[in-house]
């Protein structure tokens, strides 16, 4: 067990509060920050208390057999999600996608978003600070910002690409899939680490592109074959931004130039502009 492993084991009142006894088992992925004790899994709370109830409440009404899965969450006796930072739910079985599986994973994401569709957008979404929330502000042209210098010259080639698209079909989405779809044999998809965003559907399914030109082997027809998707080009130009500023953001404290990512967002670019030209885009 590393030292940053043992840095994020949920202490024993923690357990006590819960209900579950067991030995720590660190999980893979996650950044790290996972634990598998009991049955369920622990992890450190992502956002305010407001936000880590209500995730909790919707996943207790998402029923499986909708063409996906999710973890059930598991509250402390009294009643609470969130206790001392920590929240814990239901340990589903799967290897996470992308690799193979980049079809499984938009179908998930398809079925998790039309289970959404009704649902109102939360205020919290107006009050998050952290750099993902800012990046997706930035892609939608809802704030300005200056990225790290190693990341200027792709993230201006990305503003110049970007055009007005329609909005009005915003809705709450998973923005970070692509790691997040398990896949085990019969059973569904398990849909983990909902990552909540204010957007239309196909933005998410951009996400998965884009992470998939920056760091996977993404089969090289699966930008083109989705280029009739409303506003495809656009949705991708953002999707980089989102992931470019989020990066930027992340990284700012260090002070650190990032080798290497300029020429990897570059290269996702030139894809964006010579594929992704077709009747869904405007660009």
């Amino acid at each position: 067990m590393t030292e940053q492993q043992r840095d994020t084991i949920p202490p024993r009142p923690v357990l006590d509060a819960f209900g579950v006894r067991g030995a720590p088992v660190p999980l893979p992925g996650g950044q790290g920050r996972s634990v598998l004790v009991g049955g369920f899994v622990f992890k450190p709370a992502e956002g305010a208390g407001d936000e880590v109830e209500w995730a909790a409440s919707l996943f207790e009404t998402l029923a499986p057999g909708r063409g996906f899965r999710v973890p059930r969450p598991l509250r402390a006796t009294d009643g609470r999600s969130l206790v001392d930072g920590w929240t814990a739910g239901e340990f589903l079985t799967g290897e996470p996608g992308p690799r193979g599986q980049w079809s499984g994973v938009l179908s998930a994401g398809r079925a998790f978003h039309a289970a959404l569709r009704h649902l109102p957008r939360p205020d919290f979404l107006d009050h998050r600070t952290h750099p993902w929330a800012v990046a997706d502000r930035v892609a939608w042209g809802e704030r300005g910002i200056d990225v790290t210098d190693d990341l200027d010259s792709p993230y201006s080639a990305l503003l110049e690409l970007r055009r007005p698209v329609e909005q009005d079909a915003a809705q709450l989405i998973h923005g970070d899939l692509t790691g997040n779809v398990l896949f085990a044999a019969d059973a569904e998809p398990a849909v983990i680490d909902f990552s909540p965003y204010w957007r239309p559907p196909v933005f998410a399914e951009a996400v998965v592109v884009a992470d998939g030109l920056l760091w996977f082997d993404l089969p090289p027809d699966l930008p083109a074959r989705m280029s009739d998707r409303p506003d495809w080009q656009q949705m991708v130009i953002r999707a980089l931004i989102f992931r470019l500023v989020a990066q930027s953001e992340s990284t700012r404290p260090s002070g650190q130039d990032q080798c290497g990512e300029a020429e990897r967002y570059m290269r996702a670019i030139d894809v964006v502009v010579k594929k992704l030209a077709g009747p869904g885009s405007r660009g």
